[in-house]
This record gives C-alpha cells, sequence and structure tokens, in this order.
C-alpha cells in the first residue's frame, strides 16, 4: 500500500513499509529525483533508521545487563506503518512497538513519521514517544537516495558537492564491519573544498561511507555539471552521513542527517553509553526531520 503527495511542483510516494519515501517526481521536467530501489546496487530508497543508526559492535549491545541482538540500523525500515492521516500537504504514518520488537528492543514505543509538501520543498518530520515506565534510549536518522548523475548521458563524476560552509570538512569512516575506524588525531581525513564545492571523485565511497560530525554543515547540495544545485538536504542533526555503494559505479548518492551513530571499534559500554544516544523519560516525545528541495 503506498500514498500520493501531489502539488503543482512535485509528486510523492509514500509506502507503508517502513513509511518510507519511494518517490519524489518533478511535475515540470518529469525528473524522478529518489532512487527506485534497483537491488543490483540497493534495495532502498529512503529508509528511517530507528531505534538504531549503523552498526553494534558484535552485532548486539546491553541493557540492565541483558544483550540483545541487532541489525545494522534497527527495525523499523522493514515494518508496516499505519496511516494517521492525510490532507491534500501533508500525510503522517505511526508504528508502535509489538511484542516482537520488545525482544530485541525493550521499551514501548511510538514512532510517526511525516512528510509536508511545500512548492518544491518537501518536509520530512520524526516524532518519537516514550510509551514505557522508564527513560528510553534511541538514535534516529535518514537515509534517502538521490540520483547521481540526473541524466543518463552524463557520469556522476562529473557532478559536485556544495556544503553551506567554506572550511574543510573533517570526516571518520567505518571498518568491514560498519565500526567508527579510531583514527590517529593527527592524520584526521579532511575534504578541502573550494568555496565549499567538492567534485564526487571515482574513489570517494572505496572506504564505505563518510561520517561528519560536529555540525560542520546544516545544507548540503548536489550540483550540476555546470555547478547549479539541483537537490538540497537541510537539517539539524548533530551529524550526517554522505555514502554510494564502494565499487559499483552506482547512479545515486545518499545525504543522511543522523541522531545516532555507529560503535567504533573500541566501544565496550552499554546502551546508555553509546555516542550520540538520545534518551526520553516518561511519556516525553523527541520531534525533529529534515527538508529536501528540489531547485
Amino acid at each position: 500500500m503506498s500514498y500520493l503527495l501531489k502539488n503543482d511542483d512535485i509528486t510523492l510516494r509514500i509506502s507503508q513499509l517502513g513509511g518510507e519515501l519511494t518517490s519524489i517526481f518533478d511535475n515540470h521536467n518529469a525528473k524522478e529525483y529518489l532512487w527506485n530501489a534497483d537491488p543490483a546496487f540497493w534495495a532502498r530508497h529512503s529508509p528511517i533508521l530507528f531505534p538504531f543508526v549503523g552498526s553494534c559492535k558484535n552485532k548486539s549491545y546491553t541493557y540492565q545487563g541483558k544483550t540483545y541482538p541487532m541489525m545494522q540500523h534497527g527495525f523499523a525500515r522493514d515494518m508496516q506503518f499505519k496511516l494517521i492521516s492525510q490532507t491534500e500537504d501533508e500525510i503522517w504514518l505511526g508504528l508502535n512497538s509489538t511484542k516482537e520488537t520488545l525482544n530485541i528492543y525493550p521499551f514501548r514505543f511510538r514512532l510517526e513519521l511525516g512528510y509536508r509538501i511545500s512548492k518544491r520543498q518537501i518536509h520530512v518530520l520524526w516524532k518519537v514517544i516514550n510509551n514505557d515506565s522508564e527513560i528510553m534510549y534511541f538514535s534516529i536518522g535518514a537515509h534517502p537516495g538521490f540520483y547521481c548523475p540526473l541524466d543518463s548521458d552524463k557520469s556522476q563524476s562529473d557532478y559536485y558537492l556544495c556544503f553551506d560552509t567554506e572550511k574543510p570538512i573533517s570526516y571518520l569512516l567505518v571498518n568491514s564491519e560498519g565500526l567508527e575506524v579510531k583514527e590517529n588525531i593527527n592524520s584526521k581525513h579532511i575534504l578541502t573544498t573550494d568555496y565549499g564545492t567538492l567534485p564526487i571523485v571515482p574513489n570517494m565511497f572505496d572506504n564505505d561511507a563518510l561520517i561528519i560530525e560536529g555540525k560542520q554543515c546544516s545544507k548540503l547540495s548536489l550540483l550540476n555539471p555546470d555547478r547549479s544545485p539541483y537537490l538540497s538536504v537541510s537539517f539539524d542533526a548533530p551529524l550526517f552521513a554522505i555514502w554510494s555503494p564502494a565499487g559499483k559505479n552506482a547512479p545515486f548518492l545518499c545525504i543522511e542527517p543522523w541522531y545516532g551513530r555507529c560503535d567504533s571499534e573500541a566501544f565496550n559500554g552499554t546502551l546508555e553509553d553509546k555516542d550520540y544516544i538520545n534518551k526520553l523519560a516518561v511519556g516525553e516525545s523527541f520531534e525533529s526531520g529534515y527538508t529536501i528541495e528540489i531547485n
């Protein structure tokens, strides 16, 4: 089951499975901007990452003396959401904890995803509610994939990224198990831009995602070969990632605002000790999201 949101400029399609945005279609130029989930490269469009972002060390985590298994990026992206409401320009879908989720994530929660369109902007909205009787710990993040190249007669290396800062961008890498690689402080990975603009080079993602911490940027744009922007993602998240499958010459790129992160190689703590973990008191809610703009 899927739903449509449409205005004069753009049409969105949203699936009940994962509450996932599956299409961003420009009504004027008849172009699709969101990745089509071709399994030859990556079989998703824009999954929600909840209640974990990235990988847990040893594919598990510990809470109150008990160890739980957990898959990369959590489980919400593979569950069926239910429609809460829909208007001409906004839709909300919701997911509640279940007996099955409590076996691997011991908190009663409600997760709501909203999509609102305004001209050529898509506001992606998140609401996490703690329905448990104790403090709830969680991470949440986005993983939208966008066509790059946008035109089939071009290659990805003809395109550019543009950060909303002219400062050099430092980033972290992950190892083959999806864990943060601990680097020597004197050998940080740095992206040096040309007034915020950076070419997308063929080997950029050979070592998987680039993880950018510390609110170094709040808007990242994809630029055409002539350096004009065609899509932007704006966010207030404490960190974000940029990713395209390594070694596949995949025709898309992900821009991923995160409130959470994978474990590091050296991590030996419990759920409460995780980097960037969020916590909610009983009955409290967390609200955030991000904005996609088609230029």
